[in-house]
Order: structure tokens, then sequence, then C-alpha cells
């Protein structure tokens, strides 16, 4: 529990100097980064949601913590190139699940008491708010949410908090970024796109490397539940994602 309650660092420093060089790499403003995590914290801040206060979002992260990592449970990570296939059969097992962002939606695809025992399973969605469906999914559905800021998804958190904070159950949030300065009332365990922002929180966590299996995370192809973007821009970010996943011990 101690370990929860304090900032989630990085277990290896290479996860958060690779933020540098994909900022040079692709020409972005460090500016721009900080910009988008201020306003995202203020923003959480100012909305009258009783579960996004800087004390229960400590407790969210306190939460997930007895979850996944006091409780001797395997976890599988769910990235974009997830198929129905490929969940079914983890029905059969008792793993708690972290999904990457829109990769959620692969959940509506499957039969309806299928997919209850999956969300059941689904501890908390890493996402910078582009995921879509699967993502609008976990919101309404009050899954955690690990909300990630960058320079330029202000408007798609923006809309994310927007339609959470009119849920019943608003989801409960642990807020992200990716500059190298410290920002109190949120977290930077290392990372570049939600599928290995994931497991860089997963293991800032303290989840065991041993105990946490990746599904649908590939470098090869982009995923049918990855964000809108540019397939040639996207294939290279993945590059960046395997180098992150190699300095934690994961082969993809």
């Amino acid at each position: 529990m101690e370990r929860a309650s304090r900032q989630l660092l990085a277990v290896d420093q290479r996860v958060l100097t690779i933020q540098d060089e994909v900022r040079d790499n692709f020409g972005w403003e460090l500016e721009k980064d900080t910009e988008s995590a201020l306003l995202l914290l203020n923003s959480v801040e100012e909305f009258d949601v009783d579960s996004w206060t800087r004390s229960r979002r400590a407790q969210t992260v306190a939460s997930l913590y007895r979850r996944m990592v006091l409780r001797p449970a395997e976890v599988v990570i769910i990235g974009a190139a997830i198929t129905v296939s490929e969940v079914e059969k983890i029905l059969q097992n008792n793993n708690l699940l972290i999904v990457a962002d829109g990769a959620a939606g692969v959940l509506e695809e499957l039969s309806d008491s299928q997919s209850e025992r999956m969300w059941s399973r689904l501890a908390c969605l890493v996402s910078d708010a582009d995921g879509g469906r699967g993502t609008i999914a976990a919101v309404k559905r009050g899954v955690p949410i690990i909300l990630h800021a960058h320079g330029d998804n202000q408007e798609a958190w923006s809309e994310l908090l927007s339609l959470a904070a009119t849920q019943r159950t608003p989801p409960p949030l642990v807020l992200t970024h990716q500059t190298p300065e410290s920002i109190d009332g949120m977290h930077n365990p290392g990372g570049f796109t939600d599928g290995d922002r994931a497991v860089c929180f997963a293991r800032s966590l303290g989840i065991p490397r041993e105990r946490i299996t990746l599904l649908g995370t590939r470098t090869d192809i982009v995923g049918k539940w990855s964000g809108a973007t540019n397939p040639e821009v996207k294939l290279v970010k993945l590059q960046w994602m395997s180098k992150v996943l190699q300095y934690l011990g994961f082969l993809v």
C-alpha cells in the first residue's frame, strides 16, 4: 500500500529518456506536452466529481495496487491488435485485464455472457482519449481510466472528461504525463503509445514482469482498435513502442 501511495515511478530510466528521443524524432515541442498536462490536471480538479479529487485519485492507485499487486493475479495487457479469438482463449483463466484505450472495443464483440465476464476482470484502461467506442464503453461502465496528456490531445481528453462527468458513476481517474518534470497530482511511469504505456504503468504499480502477459501487441501492423491515425506514422510509432517494451524485458 505504501508503494502505491507514492508517485508512480518508471522502473527503468530508459523508458523516460525515450520520450525525449520521440519528441526529437517527430519534431514535437516539450512545451506542448507540459501545457496539455497542466491543463488536464486543472480541468479534472475543477470538476465537481468526488472520485476525481487528488486524494481520491491516490486512493484509486492504492485500489489498483491491492487488486493487481497484493493479490497473486496474472495480468493480461490487451493491445490494439487483439482479436476475438485471443480474448476467448483467456476466458478459461481468472486473469485481470489492463486494456490499451480502444482495444476495449473487442469486449463488445463477444457474446453477452463472455463480454460481461471480461468487463468484470478489467482493472483499468490506459488512454489518451482517442480510442473511440471501446473507450466510451469503458467510461460508461465506470472502469478506472489512466488518462494521459500529450501535446495534441487536449480536445480529445476534454471531450472524454465531459462525457465521464455526466455518468451516474463517473470512472475513477489516474492522470499521467510525458514530461521530464515532476507534476504533483500526475504520474509519468514512462512509455509513448497507449500499449507500451500500459506496460510501464503496470510495472510502475508493482506488478512483477513474470505475472504480465501481452496480447494484441504488434509492431508490424496497425491494430484494428488503434485510434484514428496515419498508418505510416503509426508504424513508426510502433517501432518506438517496441524499444520501450524491450527495455522492460518483453519481446514483441
